[in-house]
């Protein structure tokens, strides 16, 4: 069936797709979140017209559409066209799940179930007391048995987010969560080499067992120097979105954990090409999932099929006082934490709609097939 129609309902940091074809079928998706409605634009206009009109009965189709839009745009090969893209490709998975009945995990070769998740905190302005406090309530609650907090400063240039944070951190959540607790960390680009292999050494002191973006993400040669000085796991690749990277990170073993996020890549069908080459060179996959909008149940499906799927789903503790942007988008809970785990269930497709009363408030714009 071709593609006949696209639209967008978005605001600032969401923006929902909706596809439709020649016999009536439709599908939702998401682009990526944050300046959404910016991303809206590039959809209509650089992904949209080169879409319009395709198949989109299965993956071969969906990798080509997307292929071609990468050609025909190849002025632009940056963030924000993957991130439209990937509106489109996870609609058209959607579509397909609905008209096959089954849900997307079982379309990319897998089956509904749980997936362990880790409590994934976002925040630098809080104290390492009350940061510990917070995960030992929600493992409590949820049954949560790993975390990852924050060290450093984003994008710090070696300096902490205040003086001592990290060498505080580190140890307080040790004790306060016990040693049957997985405890990761992310960097967010903060250190040098030497720095970063200093602090990662210290990590390794205390049991950590994932050190994310230790060093600049882009600087892939400054990473691969962490990566060969220590035992922990170095991750990361959540920003990178062109396949020439993603090869030379997974041929170089640029990190023991490639990350990709589905929504920042460019879709399930580019995500799982990164995943086969993970595979093939033996590394486990652990997706960037920091919020909770569709991308992470985009995740839970991916990590139900594919045959290197890490040890975690990341799933944001973020509230209404940090996302506020992330309640109401849905008209059922797609996410609920049972001792530790989430679950895909076998609804047909990613088994959620938008909920009306957001899409109500939201801008729409549409894109048509002239026939």
């Amino acid at each position: 069936m071709k593609i006949t129609s696209i639209e967008t309902f978005t605001d600032a940091f969401v923006c929902f797709v909706r596809l439709t074809t020649e016999d009536g079928a439709t599908g939702w998706g998401q682009v990526a979140p944050y300046c959404a409605d910016i991303t809206a634009q590039v959809l209509h206009r650089q992904v949209a017209p080169h879409v319009l009109g395709l198949p989109c009965d299965g993956l071969a189709e969906i990798d080509a559409a997307m292929d071609l839009v990468r050609d025909r745009e190849h002025k632009f090969p940056g963030a924000y066209l993957r991130r439209a893209m990937g509106g489109v490709d996870t609609a058209i998975w959607d579509l397909l799940g609905r008209r096959q009945g089954l849900p997307v995990c079982a379309l990319i070769g897998g089956t509904p179930g749980s997936v362990r998740a880790y409590g994934s905190s976002m925040k630098r302005d809080i104290t390492p007391a009350d940061e510990a406090a917070r995960m030992a309530r929600l493992r409590d609650d949820h049954g949560f048995d790993a975390f990852k907090f924050r060290i450093g400063a984003e994008v710090g240039r070696d300096t902490d987010e205040w003086p001592g944070r990290t060498e505080e951190i580190v140890p307080t959540m040790r004790r306060a969560l016990g040693d049957d607790v997985a405890l990761l960390v992310d960097a967010n680009s903060c250190y040098s080499p030497a720095r970063a292999i200093e602090v990662g050494r210290m990590l390794q002191d205390h049991g950590i067992s994932h050190y994310e973006e230790p060093c600049p993400y882009w600087e892939f040669d400054q990473t691969k120097q962490v990566t060969d000085a220590l035992e922990i796991d170095v991750t990361g690749g959540e920003q990178d979105c062109m396949m020439a990277n993603w090869k030379g990170m997974i041929d170089r073993r640029i990190v023991d954990v490639p990350q990709p996020d589905i929504c920042y890549l460019g879709g399930i069908a580019r995500t799982l090409r990164v995943c086969r080459m993970a595979e093939a060179a033996g590394l486990p996959i652990t997706p960037h999932a920091a919020n909770l909008s569709m991308v992470t149940l985009f995740t839970m499906h991916l990590l139900r099929a594919i045959p290197n799927a890490g040890k975690y789903l990341e799933f944001s503790i973020e509230g209404a006082d940090y996302y506020p942007w992330q309640y109401g988008l849905f008209t059922s809970d797609p996410y609920e934490i049972r001792d530790g785990q989430a679950v895909v269930t076998d609804a047909p497709g990613w088994g959620v709609d938008p909920a009306p009363e957001w899409l109500a408030r939201s801008h729409y714009q549409v894109s048509t097939h002239p026939g």
